[in-house]
């Protein structure tokens, strides 16, 4: 199955490119963004050697879904996806923090307190807390956003606001959003059958208004679990069922991996892709409620070309 790992477009008019870990961003006059969701897998900061098929098209359709759903709560980038891997939207300066916000005990932040650690970015997290857990109230631990290859770095509220890198009272409406945001799509997955666990925000100011850019609600930035079965398991002391990319994680965790210096990325088989491209494909339907439908991947950089080219030509 053919999977798009590079793209090398020329774009009328355009004026920038970024290759991300995940994304490829290509900006059109200083004014547009053109961001290409690509089949590439990161974990641990770490982009892996090879990529996963429909994976682009399954987190771009997600993240499309889920703009439209809480354009009320705020305005986001998003203008149009011309292409299933493909959204343009407003280019916007986005702030450089990342807005983690968690509902339950998991994940980073449980590797983190079951080594005895109490406070999370500033946060403080009560003893005798189990994983998985439920938190009284979602507590919002913010990241700083890494260049590609390093690790992003947990930092407090305070610490954002003493460094000058967001103003307070923008700061304050980043965590009013990300709540209302989080409670959203709390909402949905509830509908679904599914618990938002965590997940993450990125957002960006334009003409002095806050815009939500990036990603949301995706299984590469949001880790869920299936409701059913959860308080079962909670009390069992068992795994979750998730529905994130956590099982690469845990994949990669078995074969002696955790992105440290020295490991190497263990083979990825053409049955682990195929393997991990299945676990997508059931991550979109639970997540949005809808059979997916696989585009044609003879020349996946050809029908992009084409799609985007066209709607540039139409703004």
């Amino acid at each position: 199955m053919n999977a798009l790992t590079k793209t090398n477009f020329h774009f009328d008019g355009q004026t920038k490119v970024y290759h991300g870990k995940v994304r490829d961003v290509y900006t059109v006059k200083n004014d547009l963004l053109v961001m290409v969701a690509t089949d590439r897998i990161s974990a641990f900061d770490v982009v892996l050697p090879k990529g996963i098929p429909y994976k682009g098209q399954m987190l771009n359709q997600i993240a499309a879904k889920f703009l439209d759903a809480t354009a009320d709560i705020v305005p986001n980038w998003k203008l149009a996806t011309p292409d299933p891997m493909v959204t343009v939207g407003l280019h916007c300066d986005s702030f450089p923090v990342e807005m983690i916000v968690r509902g339950y005990l998991c994940g980073s932040a449980w590797r983190a307190y079951k080594s005895g650690v109490r406070e999370i970015c500033g946060v403080k997290i009560p003893d005798g807390m189990r994983e998985n857990q439920k938190f009284e109230a979602p507590i919002i631990t913010p990241t700083t956003k890494a260049e590609l290859g390093l690790h992003d770095e947990d930092i407090s509220h305070e610490e954002i606001l003493a460094q000058g890198l967001v103003s307070k009272e923008d700061y304050e409406l980043l965590e009013r959003y990300t709540l209302a945001l989080f409670e959203r799509g709390s909402k949905i997955a509830k509908e679904r059958g599914l618990i938002l666990a965590d997940t993450k925000y990125e957002f960006g100011k334009r003409n002095d208004k806050i815009y939500l850019i990036d990603e949301i609600h995706t299984p590469d930035s949001s880790r869920y679990f299936y409701a059913e079965g959860y308080q079962e398991r909670f009390e069992k002391g068992e795994a979750q069922k998730q529905l994130s990319k956590e099982f690469v994680r845990e994949w990669l965790m078995a074969n002696g991996f955790q992105g440290k210096e020295g490991q190497q990325v263990p083979e990825m088989t053409a049955e682990i892709v195929t393997g991990i491209s299945e676990r997508y494909i059931e991550l979109y339907e639970n997540i949005v409620g809808e059979k997916f439908v696989k585009e044609d991947v003879t020349n996946i950089a050809g029908r992009i070309e084409k799609n985007v080219s066209e709607f540039l030509k139409s703004v």
